[in-house]
């Protein structure tokens, strides 16, 4: 697929319930991170892995970011955003909504409330015919139990293991056929996709966090 043609996703519509007081008057993905917006960061680091086009979808306090964000050309990219109900349609619900904006082309999602070095030049840019997605997996932080995914030996997606969502994938807009627009999550696609062995993954050491709570939003700082 050539890169002009590679559109990429941020997730920035949720509450950020579990980070308040801080998100009473702020989005998570709008926070400061070392004097710069958490959300900047992504943008940026697209940016310089070459994608030219980003949808931002919105819900909670969603007016704030335009003006602060604008239309991308800051950053050499064209921002379009997708504006949810109040409450938010949930992760896969907002990607339904925002298709249209995505084309036909698999395209990157990224979870807005992470911090992360990950390099976006490391994750593919497209998917075999036979794949519906591509999940990046980091090791499960100490804040939780258990891993959401395994990994096989031939690289496919498997329903339990020692290994965490970094909330950083490469998705086909046919993960997404059938399924009902509306409020709907993420992870029952995901795995229904995953039970087919339609979904591959690689793993990631390096720096990441999920800014989940005021301690970790303290300790990343």
């Amino acid at each position: 697929m050539p890169m002009k043609a590679m559109k990429a996703m941020i997730l920035a519509a949720g509450r950020g319930e579990r980070l308040r007081p801080l998100t009473d008057h702020t989005p998570k993905p709008l926070l400061p991170i070392k004097g710069k917006l958490m959300l900047v960061y992504h943008l940026e680091k697209l940016a310089q892995a070459g994608v030219k086009q980003v949808v931002i979808n919105h819900a909670w306090l969603g007016e704030q970011f335009e003006p602060l964000l604008g239309d991308g050309s800051k950053w050499g990219l064209k921002i379009h955003y997708s504006p949810e109900p109040e409450g938010g349609l949930e992760t896969a619900g907002g990607i339904i909504q925002a298709l249209p904006l995505l084309g036909a082309a698999p395209f990157w999602l990224i979870n807005g409330d992470v911090f992360t070095e990950f390099d976006f030049n490391q994750l593919p840019k497209s998917l075999p015919e036979s794949m519906l997605a591509h999940c990046v997996l980091v090791p499960t932080p100490s804040f939780k139990t258990q891993g959401d995914f395994g990994l096989s030996a031939d690289g496919k997606l498997l329903p339990t293991g020692e290994w965490t969502f970094s909330g950083i994938s490469l998705l086909h807009p046919a993960l997404f056929k059938g399924w009902p627009a509306g409020r709907l999550a993420l992870a029952p696609i995901l795995r229904q996709a995953m039970a087919d062995q339609r979904i591959s993954g690689q793993c990631y050491h390096g720096v990441w966090n999920d800014i989940g709570t005021p301690a970790r939003y303290k300790a990343v700082q």
